[in-house]
């Protein structure tokens, strides 16, 4: 990858609300997720992805999701438990036409339902859009 790209992705993990130091946990993991995306989150945080294993909680989450992985609310709503207050979510699903592609009113009534607002939708990758969706205040939980 051009030093150019590479800081392209870095930007966009920036803007995404990435900042150094922070813990990102990363839900969903599999062959198709976007390893740029990853890499870049890995540089502008100055750590690398934790798993679903991780025992303690997250500044944010990333979460890969596709139409076939179960019920979306459920997923996010599990996502909020591996979080600090007032963290983050950053759902990426596939974009329209690949595999496992979710309907944007099917993430919108599942985030309602867990108590998140969405703040931001982007293109995250090739095959990958991304939806920013927050917390409100009090409602994360210590694990």
């Amino acid at each position: 990858m051009s030093a150019t790209a590479d800081h392209a992705e870095t930007n966009l993990a920036v803007r995404l609300g990435f900042q150094p130091d922070m813990v990102v946990q990363e839900i969903g993991y599999d062959d198709d997720v976007d390893q740029e995306l990853r890499e870049a989150i890995e540089q502008a945080t100055g750590t690398e992805l934790v798993d679903e294993e991780y025992d303690d909680v997250a500044d944010a989450v990333v979460l890969w999701f596709r139409e076939d992985d179960g019920d979306l609310t459920d997923a996010l709503v599990d996502a909020i438990a591996y979080m600090e207050e007032g963290g983050s979510i950053l759902l990426l699903t596939p974009k329209t036409g690949r595999d496992g592609y979710v309907e944007p009113s099917e993430i919108g009534e599942a985030s309602t339902t867990a108590g998140l607002s969405q703040t931001k939708s982007i293109n995250a990758g090739k095959d990958w859009n991304g939806s920013r969706l927050s917390t409100p205040k009090g409602a994360a939980k210590k694990r």
